[in-house]
């Protein structure tokens, strides 16, 4: 490994907290593994304190409370009230669905800073197709209407696939009605469900150029009024992106059982040993775990990786998504138009399917 000296190693800046598996909706995209958390092996509150405690001891300064749907924790306020206490900013990723106005207000009041609400298309009969969950679209306005009323700064997530990415602005025009200061024009990332999904989700390259021209128009057109973020999705790039900004390098993941990962799609790569809160320190953990230091850095580097000037800028691109397209998690991310692997990426992306989509469930929801 590359850097694995004290002085060397980075400090993280972000911590995806995943309280629970658990969630009410089945986007047939979500990032969450096929084999999902049980709520009898899900982390107590006091553990959380003593994880965001650690967390910034390590200079960690955010914390995502995310799931699953985080609302399904009884104990939530408590658990976000924790992490304020542990001086970390608080931002709720939320399917809108398990927090109701007033319970937000106690979040509020506990010290949440930010609230990030999900959706899945512009209209609600789509949306709600796409959650599998009818009468989803409604609750999210709500809640996020009842943030606005807050005060708390609010972001729209809108997942973008092949049966919405020609709905780019009026999502955008939604996330201004809902009076969101910034919204992610979030291209599926296909690990998890949508792995599963992929046929079924994939757009077309003409749908992705198209929507690209539309993000940059609409960034001019409301300049000022709202912030658009948006990255090309991974199946239509020349070079890959530098996965959570380096393998081991700015954040962690605490998954809802306590495993500590560098990502949130680690445990698809076989082999990988990942250490836990529940018998170690996040600082052993960021120092130490096997899992980290795998990937950490370059000197795990092959060809082409290994002698590329862009080595220190994407790290080799996603681990697991080398691991998914080639079988080798220590290959270049065959997005990179200079892996031997790239030509299989665009015929991947090529296959299409209508068939139903393979919806998320899980059992025991409240």
């Amino acid at each position: 490994m590359a850097e694995s000296s004290a002085a060397e190693l980075p400090h993280p800046l972000g911590l995806l907290a995943e309280l629970t598996h658990r969630c009410p909706l089945g986007c047939p995209y979500c990032s969450n593994p096929l084999a999902l958390d049980a709520r009898e092996t899900e982390l107590e509150a006091v553990t959380w304190g003593r994880v965001f405690r650690e967390a910034a001891a390590l200079g960690v300064l955010q914390t995502h409370l995310s799931g699953g749907e985080p609302g399904a924790r009884r104990d939530l306020v408590e658990i976000t009230a924790a992490a304020h206490a542990a001086g970390l900013y608080t931002n709720l990723i939320t399917s809108g669905i398990g927090v109701t106005a007033s319970r937000l207000a106690e979040l509020a009041d506990a010290g949440l800073d930010h609230i990030q609400i999900s959706i899945q298309d512009s209209f609600e009969a789509a949306a709600d197709h796409i959650a599998g969950y009818q009468g989803a679209f409604a609750r999210k306005r709500a809640l996020a209407a009842a943030a606005v009323r807050l005060g708390l700064p609010l972001t729209v997530n809108a997942v973008i696939h092949r049966a919405n990415i020609d709905r780019v602005s009026e999502m955008v025009e939604l996330a201004l009605r809902l009076g969101a200061g910034r919204v992610e024009i979030a291209n599926v990332q296909y690990y998890g469900w949508a792995l599963k999904n992929r046929a079924a989700l994939m757009p077309e390259r003409a749908q992705v150029e198209r929507a690209a021209t539309t993000v940059e128009g609409l960034r001019a057109r409301h300049l000022g009024r709202i912030v658009i973020d948006a990255v090309v999705p991974d199946y239509y790039a020349r070079y890959p992106k530098p996965c959570m900004g380096g393998w081991g390098r700015r954040s962690l993941n605490v998954t809802p059982a306590g495993k500590v990962l560098p990502c949130h799609a680690a445990e698809t790569i076989p082999g990988l040993e990942f250490w836990s809160v529940r018998t170690h320190s996040l600082a052993e953990i960021w120092r130490d775990s096997p899992a980290f230091n795998t990937f950490r850095g370059t000197a795990w580097m092959k060809a082409p990786c290994a002698h590329c000037p862009r080595r220190a800028q994407d790290f080799g691109g996603c681990r697991c998504q080398a691991f998914a397209l080639s079988g080798d998690a220590a290959a270049a991310d065959p997005v990179c138009h200079l892996s031997p692997d790239h030509a299989q990426v665009a015929a991947l992306a090529a296959i299409r399917s209508e068939t139903s989509y393979a919806y998320r469930r899980m059992a025991g929801i409240g």
